[in-house]
Formats: structure tokens, sequence, C-alpha cells
């Protein structure tokens, strides 16, 4: 058929491929003051772990008597040399899930800090409640339309344009990354391209290059968009070799870190790139389900470390969740939405080999609402000193407004910007 296509259909195609893919801002935010950020500054990956993930079983807290007193069955045992079931040791007080041992070489290389007892201040147990407003930055206030990461790439826009600098792994653009710079939603390289019949496919982008050529705000998107078909049409052609002998859990998680490392490596301008690890919502024999998922977690970013090693003096990783658990397990094995979680930060400017946080203990009358465990460091705290420190954006009342006082734990080390 050698009809001509026409731009009705052109159209057509054009916003299933732009509107799919990249996540707009309005044309009364596009415009918005732009300084160039220093190429010193980090690239940060964002990981939530969604459905609550049980941070006392995750980090345990095997010095506190109490932990043990709470959780009959559901208890991972202290310390043991020979024991594959048991913690392993950090500080002589908590020490990992027996499934996170990839984690342990980066925390003794200070590659890896932990802060416990964190989370957000909002009381609520709502799990899309809780993601909300954590993703959004602002506990309890959903009146910003914009998400935290969002708000940081407004305030650190820079001159040049990439349609990777803000990456969402998974069909729709995070909360977190909505605002008014263009973020794009990717499931991987090789779907990243025209839903056409391969025999117009090369017609319809010549058409579309044509159709793009202007300096609207539309226009100007759909060139990004069609140039980052481009970009990854190259990296689609080649297998995907992870550097030095990295191994990626061989599912969507796994699979969306390898993405991300992929794309990093071809220095397309990430700057921000945000991927799930969902299924912690262990109401019910939470223990099966609880390794399975500790495991897949840390052989991922495992993987990822090794994979980025050359590269991870300009890469942060920071995990959250929307809540931890309850500290007494329940009737069915399982752990009830609680308040107080863990935070994991990972990169080679961290200064890790420690537990960060004021440990409210487990005692009962040092417990959080209906028992839980008490929040002593705000999840601000650790997103906002990755941002000023690693990000070298210090304009932090524009990216958590609201929050004036910051508690920074010092994490991680000041980028040389």
């Amino acid at each position: 058929m050698n009809d001509p296509l026409s731009r009705r259909d052109l159209l057509r195609r054009a916003g299933a491929l732009t509107l799919g893919a990249l996540a707009f801002p309005s044309a009364r935010d596009f415009f918005v003051a732009r300084s160039a950020p220093t190429a010193a500054n980090d690239l940060l990956v964002c990981v939530f772990l969604r459905g609550a993930a049980d941070g006392l079983n995750l980090v345990v807290p095997y010095g506190d008597k109490e932990y043990y007193a709470a959780r009959a069955t559901l208890a991972i045992p202290q310390p043991k040399a020979g024991d594959a079931n048991a913690a392993i040791d950090l500080d002589g007080f908590f020490g990992l899930h027996p499934a996170l041992a990839p984690l342990k070489d980066l925390f003794s290389a200070g590659a890896l800090a932990i802060v416990h007892a964190v989370g957000s201040p909002d009381p609520t147990h709502s799990h899309f409640d809780a993601m909300d407003y954590m993703e959004r930055g602002t506990p309890g206030d959903k009146s910003l339309t914009t998400g935290w990461l969002g708000r940081y790439l407004q305030t650190a826009a820079s001159s040049g344009s990439s349609a990777f600098r803000a990456v969402g792994l998974g069909t729709i653009v995070p909360q977190s990354l909505r605002g008014p710079i263009a973020a794009t939603a990717l499931q991987s390289i090789p779907d990243f391209r025209l839903q056409v019949d391969a025999r117009l496919a090369q017609r319809t982008q010549t058409a579309l290059a044509t159709l793009y050529a202007g300096t609207s705000f539309i226009e100007e998107n759909g060139k990004l968009t069609l140039q980052a078909m481009r970009d990854l049409a190259k990296l689609a052609s080649s297998h995907y070799a992870p550097s030095h002998n990295a191994q990626y859990p061989e599912t969507t998680f796994g699979k969306s870190l390898a993405t991300i490392a992929q794309l990093i490596k071809a220095d397309l301008g990430v700057q921000v790139a945000c991927l799930d690890l969902g299924g912690w919502d262990t109401h019910v024999q939470a223990e099966a389900p609880m390794t399975r998922l500790a495991e897949e977690f840390g052989k991922g970013l495992g993987a990822f470390y090794a994979d980025l090693q050359d590269q991870m003096k300009r890469i942060t990783l920071v995990t959250m969740s929307e809540f931890g658990r309850r500290a007494q397990e329940n009737s069915n094995r399982g752990t009830d939405h609680g308040h107080g979680g863990v935070m994991f930060v990972l990169g080679g400017n961290v200064i890790g080999g420690k537990v960060y946080g004021d440990w409210p203990t487990l005692n009962k009358d040092k417990l959080y609402g209906p028992g839980d465990l008490a929040i002593t460091t705000d999840f601000r705290d650790v997103l906002g000193e990755i941002v000023q420190k690693r990000l070298g954006n210090s304009n932090l009342a524009a990216i958590f407004p609201n929050y004036p006082t910051f508690k920074f734990r010092g994490l991680v080390r000041e980028s040389a910007a």
C-alpha cells in the first residue's frame, strides 16, 4: 500500500508514542529559570520497596531483646558462625537478613549505609496514601501535584536536553517524577519504539521528523522522543553484557536495574532513574515471601554495584518504603502495617559501614501507636542530604516545602562541585 500517511494518522501515532513515553509539563510551567548543573554532581537512582517492607527483619535489631519477645516465629536468629539462617552481623547490635548476604561486603567496604527507625511522620497505615505522600515529599499534604524528584529537576534544570534525563522503569512515570520537566517511562529498551508495522516504521519516522520540525513545546518534545528511539535502537541491536561478571536476578527488578546500568554506560544524559520492587505486604506466612524478596533485592543491588563499580563515584542509590511493619507478629505468622522502617544508601561517596539513626528500642512504652517502631529520622532528612551534598542542589525549601529544619546524618560526602 503506497498511500501517503495522513496528518491525522501521524498525529494519532505521534500522540500514542509521545504521550505514552513522556510525562509532559504544562505549557505554563515549561519556561522555568534554568541553570546548568555541574558534571561533578551525582546521578540518582531511587528504589521504592512497595508494599511496606519489614525493616525489622531486613536489618535485624538482634541486640534488642524485645525483638525476640515480639516475634516468636518470625524473628531472625542472632548471628552464629555456620548458621545460614542467622542474621549477618553488622555492628554487634544490628544484622542483615541472611538473604541479604550480597550487601555485607558493600557495607564492610563502606559503600553501603543503612538508616533505621526512619520514615514518614504521617500516621496513615494506608498503602496508597503513604506512598503518595512519600513520592510527593509532603507527608499529610496532597495539595502539590508534583513529586519531590520533579521539583528537584525543575530547580536544577540544565540548558541541555535529553529524553533520558529522568527515567521511570515501568508503564507509567511515577508520582515522584511528576513535574514541569519531562520524564520518560520505559519498560525495556527494545520496546521503546514506534508501534507500527515494520514496513511503515521508516516512513513514519521520516514523516514524524517533518511534523516535529518546529520549535513549539510539543514539537520539541516530539523531537526528544524520536531521538530517544534512535538512541535506544542502537542499544537494542546488541546484547548487553554486564561488567565485572555481575549477574542480575532474572526478574523484572533485576532486568530494570540492568536497563538503568545500560543507559548510564551509554552516556545518554540520565540524571534520575526510578524503579520498584513490590510484594512486601507480608500479612500472612511472611517467612517465605520475605526471604525471596530479600534475596532478589540483595542480589540486584549487589549486581548493580559490581556492574557499575567504575562509575559509582558519580552514582548514589537510595531505597524507601511507605512504612514498616508492626513489631509484634500476628496470628497468621505475618506482620501488619507499621510505622518506622529502614532505608539503604549505596554509592561511591557514601560514608557506609554504619547503621545510622537513634534506635528508640522496641520496649512497649517506646512503641508508636498500636505497637509500631517509632521514627527517629524523617525520610526527608535522608533524601535532603543526598540532594544537597551529592546532587549539588541546596534549594531544599522548594523540593520539600513546609519542612524547614533538616537533620542530616552524615551519610554522604560533599560533592566536589
